[in-house]
């Protein structure tokens, strides 16, 4: 059994305890969604979504205190056991409507006056031409989320992030969703939903196909639950305005405690704007997509998203996200014959490292916030460190995968010694925080509410752990746990710190998104027994963003453009330089998280404790 599938095994049992513990039909058609339009669609219907892929799923994050709800507030453990007693009488018949109590609570406003899907479709007013400047998020940007009774710095609320009065359509990813709560932050009169979430099999599909049937603007997809995947984890908006498209990936599911509205539970989010491009006949060539647009176009492909709405990225100017990359982990098996294992999880990473020009050499620093820790071993860990290096998985795959008898001695010895020094460097300078058993006891809500931060001491008593990397997370905002999936990556240096020189600052970046430290999350290399060929499996769903600490400082100033760095001056200190004049500059004493702090959120308490003999992890089961 590998160490992923031990993880799932362990898994299920843990969130099969904890329910134990918390609990006390045809495809309809529909008609064209098009993110850029500015009028109607002239067929009227469109063919009902395809799932192409399909997958099953346990889950990684159980809400805190309360049984496992579904995506319309129903209890997935009851759906389950409803769904077992249905295939016992073998019945043929579609499953009966059931409405969850809470969400026939919710009211949902149909558009106004007699507007079907079609004209909630088109917004009223296109404006193609408006101008970056002017847009919010512009440049990009990464914030906190708000948290209740605490000061606002940096930070944003979910309505500030939709902005429901303009929005036309939202396209909403999330592993765990209060449905109820959302349609509060949202103009359903006017607006677009579509909801991108896991559903283990059709009877599921069903069941919310079933709730939502009499919402007109309401639609779904359902990314591919087939074989080994086990999580639909991620967390993405796309949210169209009559002048711009927001690109949103937070760490936050769409569950209000996620988002600081009960104080308990903080996350981070990046976001940013990016406008319409001109129409064909009055303007010159369209701007070439960047990677990270390609490498977001592949992923909603992956998803299964209607293809009307992965067209219409193509009419947005992705101009601002060069300097950026979109990561992402695409669930089941990624081969040479489907879907690149190169585009996707830690290869994928590696990939984007080295397409921002980011590949070093050189030892790294690892700052790792998780909120989500699995069967660590070396070789996982060795892999994720290579792939920030901007390796694309093929040397730890080299090294599990080539018989000692093709080897020669030098190629074997030289093999060993990069395996060893990338151990000792990982062992220096990788650091993975996770809250300790004490800090979430004395945190604002306590123990009932750590249910989302998932741990076991199977893992953390595995010989095999590296229990010499943890360190205790605790959040600059007393009192709060958090849920952040945070990497601070930058070369070690005698300072430690991303900016005293061109070479160090041009090596450093962060990484905000959906996956924690896992194999679950960012995959395993693993040769195909048929085709002989590297095969990347994933267990999960995941995306992210990398940001480069250059491309963060020009965000941090309101630029568009990353910064470039002189070198230091006579004071030690190193200018980030924009139109000739010095913007940010940041002291060569400092450590790499504080230089981090000047241009991005850096929510913990630095540097974290190590974790002593006494010292306990929190462990959500126990």
């Amino acid at each position: 059994m590998s160490l992923a599938e031990r993880e799932e095994a362990d898994l299920r049992q843990a969130i099969e305890m904890s329910l134990q513990e918390q609990s006390s039909c045809p495809k309809k058609k529909h008609e064209v969604i098009v993110v850029d339009s500015d009028s109607s669609t002239t067929d009227g219907e469109a063919p009902a979504m395809d799932v192409a892929h399909r997958t099953k799923t346990p889950e990684t994050e159980p809400a805190p205190n309360l049984p496992m709800m579904g995506i319309l507030g129903l209890d997935r453990k009851a759906m389950e056991q409803e769904r077992l007693a249905r295939k016992r009488k073998a019945s043929t018949s579609p499953p009966p409507v059931r409405k969850s109590a809470k969400f026939s609570e919710t009211t949902l406003e149909k558009p106004t006056s007699s507007a079907s899907m079609r004209q909630i479709d088109a917004p009223t007013k296109i404006v193609p031409s408006f101008h970056f400047s002017k847009l919010p998020y512009a440049n990009g940007a990464v914030k906190k989320t708000w948290a209740l009774g605490h000061p606002r710095d940096n930070d944003i609320k979910l309505e500030e992030v939709l902005q429901k009065d303009d929005l036309v359509l939202a396209v909403l990813s999330s592993f765990q969703w209060d449905v109820e709560w959302l349609f509060r932050k949202i103009n359903t009169k006017t607006t677009q939903l579509v909801f991108v979430m896991q559903a283990d099999d059709d009877d599921v599909k069903a069941e919310y196909r079933n709730e939502t049937a009499t919402m007109p603007n309401v639609r779904l997809c359902f990314p591919s639950m087939e074989g080994q995947v086990n999580c639909m984890h991620s967390k993405l908006m796309l949210l169209s305005y009559p002048t711009h498209l927001r690109i949103v990936v937070p760490t936050a599911n769409l569950v209000p405690y996620d988002w600081g509205e009960t104080g308990i539970m903080e996350n981070t989010v990046f976001l940013v704007d990016l406008p319409r491009l001109l129409p064909k006949s009055t303007t010159s060539a369209s701007p070439k997509m960047t990677n990270f647009g390609e490498d977001l176009i592949h992923f909603l492909g992956a998803m299964d998203l209607e293809q009307s709405i992965i067209d219409s990225m193509r009419h947005f100017d992705f101009s601002a996200t060069i300097d950026l990359a979109f990561v992402h982990t695409i669930g089941g098996a990624n081969t040479s014959d489907g879907p690149s294992w190169r585009r996707t999880g830690y290869c994928g990473l590696g990939r984007a490292i080295s397409q921002l020009g980011l590949a070093t050499e050189d030892a790294l620093n690892i700052d790792y916030i998780t909120s989500s820790v699995g069967s660590l071993n070396t070789e996982f860990l060795t892999t994720l460190y290579l792939a920030a290096q901007g390796d694309q998985g093929i040397a730890v795959y080299n090294w599990r995968t080539t018989p000692a008898s093709k080897l020669s001695k030098l190629v074997d010895r030289n093999m060993q010694a990069a395996q060893q020094t990338a151990q000792k460097q990982i062992a220096a300078g990788f650091r993975i925080y996770f809250p300790s058993l004490e800090t979430v006891q004395a945190s604002t809500g306590g123990p009932n509410n750590g249910g989302t931060i998932c741990f076991q001491s199977k893992w953390w008593n595995a010989p095999t752990f590296p229990r010499n990397l943890l360190r205790d997370c605790k959040s600059r905002r007393e009192g709060m746990l958090m849920h952040n999936k945070i990497m601070y990556v930058y070369p070690t240096s005698t300072s430690r710190d991303p900016a005293p020189s061109h070479s160090a600052e041009s090596n450093s970046w962060a990484y905000i998104g959906s996956a924690n430290c896992s194999e679950s999350a960012w995959g395993r290399l693993a040769k195909d027994r048929q085709t002989k060929k590297p095969k990347l499996n994933c267990r999960n769903w995941e995306c992210g963003v990398i940001v480069p600490f250059r491309k963060a400082a020009a965000m941090a100033a309101g630029h568009r453009d990353s910064f470039t760095v002189p070198k230091t001056d006579e004071d030690g200190e190193a200018h980030f330089v924009k139109d000739g004049k010095a913007k940010i500059k940041t002291q060569t004493t400092t450590s790499g998280l504080k230089a981090f702090e000047k241009v991005m959120p850096v929510p913990i308490q630095y540097p974290g404790k190590k974790y002593g003999n006494d010292d306990k992890p929190w462990f959500y089961t126990e």
